[in-house]
């Protein structure tokens, strides 16, 4: 998929008050929000819209699409939250400056297995588009979202990925870590049942969400930039084991000020940044790069469709590997067995004659953090014993 941006979309601002009062309620779904504030507002105000209007405004207001403006609206918020409007909302009429904000780019890989027949179905979709981008034999189909931009991209091996696009200005990264909580929520069970209804298998399932985040403008520098980089790269070090949405961003910015002034490091972490021209990190929680001298740094979507891949041989091999966990011998057709797999793991792994330094560190730091060779590895020598698994 392309990463522009129309030129109407700007940066997101969520209102992580309403989302954390609404979990606070025990409404952990919009939906469910949605009744109880539909209820609401029939009982105390005028002209009730009906439920699915209210969650999509929901979901537009506590994401940051739209402030909460209305008066109607702000009534209804304060009376099912018993809050206050400064307590809400603050001031909307003042502008954040975005200089003093943390302006990233946030994308979610959300794949799932469906099956080889499945995703042939999905292929064959009129809005299915090739992409010679993509480091493996992919098709790409739109998904209409309310918010942010989403494809859905299907590989003929049985493998799909949601890839959601959102735009974010937060003040800090204990604001985005308690965003990217409360959204996985929201986005595992929006990307089952987006799934179910592309696929028509009731038993799909959304398997993980994996993010990368790429940064527009950062309000540090010197070492204290290369330390929030770091945070990013595994933002849920600001949380505590057991997150309370209503208690947790003021924890959470004790602790980011607290590593900020000390540093952060991680073994498990590998850099792939280029002195002077980005920062990069990879780690097993995401990504996260920040390209300084952007006309000498990664493109984009070079570490758009390298995560790509790696997600969709990730899930792939997990899925197989999970067979072989329930004592399941995998069965898979002939052109997906053990050869398909030994030829994508030298594609994801080896170098293209038209690849630079900085791509084949962003590959190899991706790849050390995710541990895909090994699982690859391991579905190779367990489909060339596998009689009927293309171990002939």
């Amino acid at each position: 998929m392309s990463t522009d941006r129309n030129a109407d979309s700007r940066q997101l601002q969520p209102n992580l008050v309403l989302a954390a009062k609404r979990e606070a309620r025990g409404w952990t779904s919009r939906r469910r929000a949605a009744r109880e504030l539909h209820r609401i507002w029939r009982d105390n105000l005028p002209g009730c819209p009906d439920i699915e209007s209210l969650e999509k405004s929901l979901y537009r207001h506590e994401t940051g699409r739209v402030q909460v403006r209305d008066e109607t609206y702000r009534k209804l918020y304060c009376l099912a939250y018993e809050a206050t409007p400064h307590e809400l909302f603050g001031s909307v009429d003042t502008e954040t400056a975005n200089e003093r904000n943390l302006i990233v780019r946030s994308h979610k890989f959300i794949p799932a297995f469906v099956g080889v027949e499945a995703a042939a179905r999905l292929r064959s979709d009129p809005l299915a588009i090739g992409d010679v981008r993509h480091w493996l034999d992919c098709k790409v189909v739109p998904v209409e979202v309310i918010n942010g931009q989403c494809d859905l991209h299907v590989w003929p091996f049985g493998i799909v990925i949601l890839h959601l696009v959102e735009d974010l200005a937060l003040p800090n990264i204990a604001a985005l870590s308690v965003w990217r909580i409360q959204s996985y929520k929201d986005n595992m069970g929006w990307a089952t049942r987006k799934m179910r209804e592309l696929v028509g298998h009731d038993d799909t399932e959304a398997s993980y969400i994996l993010s990368a985040y790429w940064v527009d403008k950062a309000p540090w520098s010197g070492e204290m930039l290369d330390t929030a980089l770091r945070i990013l790269a595994i933002p849920k070090v600001l949380l505590e084991r057991d997150v309370d949405p209503e208690n947790s961003l003021p924890h959470a910015e004790l602790v980011e000020r607290s590593l900020l002034a000390e540093g952060f490091e991680h073994a498990d972490m590998v850099s792939f940044g280029i002195k002077g021209i980005s920062i990069g990190y990879a780690s097993w929680s995401g990504v996260v790069y920040f390209p300084m001298a952007k006309q000498r740094a990664l493109a984009e979507d070079d570490l758009v469709h390298c995560e790509l891949a790696v997600q969709a041989l990730w899930s792939y091999s997990d899925h197989l590997n999970r067979m072989v966990e329930r004592d399941v011998d995998p069965i898979v057709p002939e052109e997906f067995g053990w050869r398909f797999v030994r030829g994508a793991r030298s594609r994801i792994t080896n170098a293209r004659p038209q690849e630079n330094e900085q791509h084949r560190s962003m590959r190899n730091a991706i790849l050390a953090t995710c541990e895909l060779e090994s699982n690859l590895a391991q579905v190779i020598e367990t489909l060339r014993e596998v009689v009927g698994g293309n171990g002939r």
